[in-house]
């Protein structure tokens, strides 16, 4: 009887920790593909940044053109 029992405890446990392990894999494949999407949105307000600040510098330029042709 006790054996019955070991076993038991022994397929209980092994089984309790494949679905920890199971689940913590799971938990960190989503975390990274999360810091992907994350970088890559990052990336593009810095891309988008860069382009207004050329966008205002650009109006500037027509703006000083209009002044000094008018």
């Amino acid at each position: 009887m006790d054996l019955d029992a070991l076993f038991s405890f022994l397929g209980s446990a092994t089984g309790c920790i494949a679905g920890i392990l199971a689940s913590q894999r799971l938990t960190v494949y989503r975390i990274q593909q999360l810091e992907q999407k994350v970088n890559k949105h990052n990336h593009l307000v810095e891309r988008m940044t860069v382009n207004e600040m050329k966008i205002k510098n650009i109006e500037e330029k027509v703006k000083c053109e209009v002044c000094n042709h008018g």
